[in-house]
């Protein structure tokens, strides 16, 4: 949770600055106010608690009520907190409190769409590393919010060997064997993954062998139940490539364990929230 509370010393920082001045210059520093969130739009509710944390850093002595948890569906009107204590502390916070919370729960929205899709069956959504630099510790949790899984976090986390990597290391046979010196000489436990980008890749995989999971890559249906056949259970296998919310169940009933979409956390449109005063 470190990185998270860094994360919100930065935009504490690039949004205040050295000052709220509006806030400052017009309201009274001993005004106390209260607000409450407001739903504008049915969707899946992501960053409640990540909102409790902004406005405990930016006021301590802030009183927050958390009246809806993360991952449930909401409705127009529905009231999610409310935030009593320092109206300036109130308005130094909504922002940020709103940017977070918007785009978390457009993403978390968009993927339990996706996951309703596979209803029935044991496939996974998997996101991406296609998310926004600096935000990705955040929009990964909303997908975890919004029901699907994670896929590695970064470059560190898991052995992902993709077509560059095969093409410049020289080949399928290289790159695999390559890779398991690498991490037995440094003594690394990561997972191997590996892209096929077509039938014959595969059998050159699977001749080779020593990973754990084939990324099926733009492969058609028909091939992908080929090679989902020909693994047989050996390794976990993962589609790719192109797969949208009108294609993604009949790839899943192909019979692979993952689905990975990059769409998950960068095509989201972000949900329309407001933080209003209540009025005495």
């Amino acid at each position: 949770m470190n990185y998270i509370d860094n994360l919100i010393d930065i935009a504490i920082k690039e949004d205040i600055g050295d000052g709220d001045h509006t806030s400052l210059s017009c309201i009274p520093k001993e005004s106390v106010g209260k607000a409450q969130l407001l739903v504008k739009e049915k969707c899946i509710i992501a960053g409640v608690d990540l909102a409790e944390k902004i406005f405990q850093k930016i006021d301590s002595s802030l009183n927050f009520q958390k009246l809806i948890n993360d991952g449930e569906l909401v409705n127009v009107g529905d009231i999610i907190f409310t935030i009593e204590g320092s109206s300036q502390s109130i308005l130094q916070a909504e922002r940020l409190v709103l940017n977070f919370m918007q785009r978390m729960s457009g993403i978390a929205s968009s993927t339990n769409s996706y996951v309703k899709l596979l209803n029935g069956l044991e496939t996974k959504i998997l996101d991406t590393r296609k998310t926004t630099p600096g935000l990705r510790t955040i929009e990964k949790l909303a997908v975890k919010i919004g029901g699907g899984h994670n896929h590695r976090i970064g470059l560190y986390d898991m052995i992902m060997i993709k077509d560059n990597h095969i093409d410049y290391a020289g080949g399928i046979e290289a790159a695999i064997t390559s890779t398991q010196k690498y991490l037995q000489k440094n003594n690394k436990h990561l997972k191997i993954e590996i892209e096929a980008r077509n039938l014959t890749e595969l059998n050159k995989i699977l001749a080779v062998g020593g990973i754990d999971r084939v990324m099926l890559d733009n492969f058609s249906f028909e091939d992908i139940r080929i090679a989902v056949k020909q693994i047989n259970g050996k390794y976990e296998t993962e589609a790719s490539g192109g797969i949208t919310d009108q294609t993604i169940r009949e790839y899943a009933e192909c019979g692979v364990d993952f689905i990975s979409v990059g769409a998950l956390t960068h095509q989201i449109n972000s949900i329309d929230l407001s933080l209003k005063a209540i009025k005495k």
